[in-house]
């Protein structure tokens, strides 16, 4: 959603990365240029002068130690990410739990935001945390929107109190009522009511949401909103404030490609914190909002921690520890070994996504690379790898030409496919030899073994490195075709 704020970003950071010493003249261009790439990606008139005059400010009173640096622009960059920090809410904010449960939490917004897939979302997010929720259907007016909370509870194993219809048949002040006194008895920690839209803001729709609000006096009221409806975003969650009020805002789609001037905007217009991001339509892509994350991915920085913490949640513990052991101890990383870092890279979600994460992926190479990635080409290596029995698996150099025949149609895939795979494995193993016979020295510099993953004595010395510097290798000695003179030569 930020790709073109991002680029645009980074073409100004450039021009000002050129300059070796900075004058006032040079801080006001690299505003206005800030300012007109907020502005062309929707962010509200009002916030976009109150960050700029911020910036200016700020760089203008520290200009003469700037200059003392040894990089000023840098000092400037870091000035900015601070301020984008700040207009993004400054720091994560959780929910409130309350001391007697359930902890209500009823969600409000136009029809269209979003809100029966987030209620779903929220609810599979509190319940991985060891939470047992419960969804409640007060929506009664849009057509099959109790169906679809009901099916979305199903997915994710989340109870669902509907004991209206809907389709416009029922009374969702009543059952609002009565799902919090459900989820008392039944011993339900958490309460999400899930309530009737709108197109567009109207008497009705806040009198409706007041009204539940009264009645079942939530814990939290979060405002879902459509990320990509541009400016709109900042006048409709002010209509909501004022009309109904709320404790924290959730952004859908924030995986689209509007400009996503809206959570720029919202958190500074209304004084209330982004707690969560639904970044995908699966139930699994949503999570809380880290400010200073989403800040470090607007200026290019990338979202390293995200990126570890989703890393940390799809592969199992046991298997890399299994792994880790196996390197140190010289056995050679397998194709089974493989397809289980195949299985672990799928659960993380999409490809793109997570390549995106990576600092500077916004340059002009790797955008063009990223664009340009194919998804599904995890799915045909791993039908490739499972189209293989457990010997070749272990073993690739069982391959021969009709086994690869055999797995290239079993997978669905060609020849020269299958050869490519076992090619690029054959060399990452003879990598992870020599990884292990140098100790970590044969890496790129920068780089070495885990801490834990050392060598014992005797693996990787001399005779495993190879010969030292200047020293020239021995040459290997010609033997006969003639077997009788081979014999002859050995014996």
């Amino acid at each position: 959603m930020f790709d073109s704020l991002s680029a645009k970003f980074s073409t100004a950071f450039v021009s000002l990365r050129k300059k070796g010493r900075i004058k006032a003249d040079d801080v006001a261009e690299i505003a206005a240029e800030i300012k007109l790439a907020l502005l062309d990606s929707d962010v509200s008139l009002e916030v976009t002068e109150n960050f700029i005059a911020r910036i200016s400010e700020r760089t203008l009173e520290a200009l003469p130690d700037i200059n003392k640096g040894i990089n000023p622009s840098q000092q400037i960059f870091d000035i900015v990410h601070e301020e984008l920090v700040d207009i993004l809410g400054g720091s994560a904010r959780r929910i409130r739990y309350s001391k007697r449960p359930p902890t209500v939490i009823l969600l409000t917004g136009l029809q269209g935001a979003g809100k029966t897939s987030l209620a779903g979302k929220l609810a599979k997010y509190l319940k991985d945390q060891g939470n047992t929720p419960l969804l409640v259907a007060s929506d009664l007016q849009r057509p099959n929107a109790v169906t679809q909370l009901q099916v979305v509870g199903e997915s994710i194993s989340v109870p669902v109190f509907a004991p209206e219809p809907g389709n416009g048949v029922g009374d969702p002040i009543a059952v609002a009522k009565a799902g919090v006194k459900f989820a008392a008895d039944k011993l339900h920690n958490i309460v999400i009511v899930d309530t009737a839209g709108r197109l567009g803001v109207d008497e009705e729709l806040m009198m409706q949401a007041k009204s539940i609000r009264d009645a079942i006096t939530p814990d939290e009221v979060l405002f879902v909103v459509d990320a990509m409806i541009g400016q709109d975003a900042v006048r409709t969650a002010r209509a909501f404030l004022e009309g109904v009020g709320f404790d924290g805002i959730v952004l859908t789609k924030l995986d689209g490609d509007a400009r996503g001037g809206a959570a720029l905007s919202i958190t500074k217009s209304t004084g209330r914190p982004i707690m969560f991001a639904a970044t995908g339509e699966k139930v699994g892509d949503f999570d809380l909002f880290y400010p200073e994350r989403m800040a470090s991915r607007i200026l290019g920085l990338g979202d390293v921690a995200t990126l570890a913490e989703q890393a940390k949640k799809a592969f199992d513990n046991e298997a890399a520890a299994k792994l880790e052991s196996k390197f140190a101890s010289g056995e050679d990383f397998t194709l089974d070994d493989f397809l289980q870092q195949l299985e672990a890279m799928k659960k993380m979600g999409s490809m793109t996504k997570l390549l995106g994460m990576l600092p500077g992926v916004n340059s002009g190479a790797m955008k063009k690379q990223l664009e340009n990635f194919d998804e599904g080409e995890l799915v045909r290596t791993q039908a490739i790898v499972q189209s293989m029995t457990p010997v070749e698996r272990n073993d690739p150099k069982v391959l021969n030409g009709s086994r690869r025949l055999r797995i290239a149609k079993g997978s669905g895939r060609a020849v020269s496919e299958v050869n490519n795979l076992v090619d690029r494995f054959t060399s990452a193993q003879k990598m992870m030899r020599q990884m292990r016979a140098s100790g970590g020295r044969s890496l790129p510099p920068g780089m070495a073994l885990p801490p834990g993953m050392a060598l014992p004595p005797g693996m990787g010395g001399n005779s495993a490195a190879g010969p030292r510097p200047g020293q020239t290798p021995p040459k290997k000695k010609s033997k006969s075709g003639n077997p009788a003179k081979r014999a002859a030569e050995s014996g």
